[in-house]
Formats: structure tokens, sequence, C-alpha cells
């Protein structure tokens, strides 16, 4: 499994807690920083947890199928900050309806 800036994994802290976000930096080999979107324990909300890379796995993409997940991908974007990624929803969205509009 390689790693990259950018992926979206799910992991446990040391203490067995989950925690779910995306990889901000791998400058150590084996150790990955992850920005914590959500976890169990909620004061690392926000923060970045620096993992080790064996106690992290590779959440799988998904399509988005929907303007409701188009939305709630949206306000993850603004949250994480991640400029490009809410351009790229954006761009889903208005699409979505045109083809919405043209019929």
């Amino acid at each position: 499994m390689l790693l990259q800036i950018g992926d979206w994994v799910k992991g446990t802290l040391r203490d067995g807690e989950l925690i779910i976000g995306y990889i901000e930096s791998l400058d150590v080999p084996g150790v990955v920083k992850v920005n914590a979107v959500t976890s169990d324990n909620h004061q690392i909300v926000g923060k970045t947890v620096a993992l080790l890379s064996g106690r992290v796995k590779k959440l799988p993409v998904s399509n988005v199928s929907n303007k409701a997940q188009i939305l709630f991908l949206i306000d993850l974007a603004l949250s994480t900050g991640d400029e490009d990624w809410f351009f790229e929803l954006s761009s889903k969205l208005n699409e979505m309806n045109q083809l919405v509009n043209q019929f």
C-alpha cells in the first residue's frame, strides 16, 4: 500500500482511538502526519497527529453520485481549507445543475 499526501486514511492511536483524516506529510519514513477530521478523541479533531504508517489504512476513493453528497463534500473541503478540492466539487455541482436545467 503506497500512501501519498492528500490520501484519506483511517487509523488507530496508541490508546486504540479511531481517527479518520487526510495525510498532510510523509517526512519521516514509516510515519504519516494526519489531519484529524473526526476521531473518538474529540480533542484532536482539526489537529495534525503523527501515526505509524502500519496503523493507518487508505480509504477507498468514492464516486460522488448525487447533489447531497457533493454539497456535503463541499462543506468538508471548506472546513479543511482544500481550495482545489472545493473548486473541483463546485464544478461537478455546476455540471449537475446544468444537466437538470436542460430538461
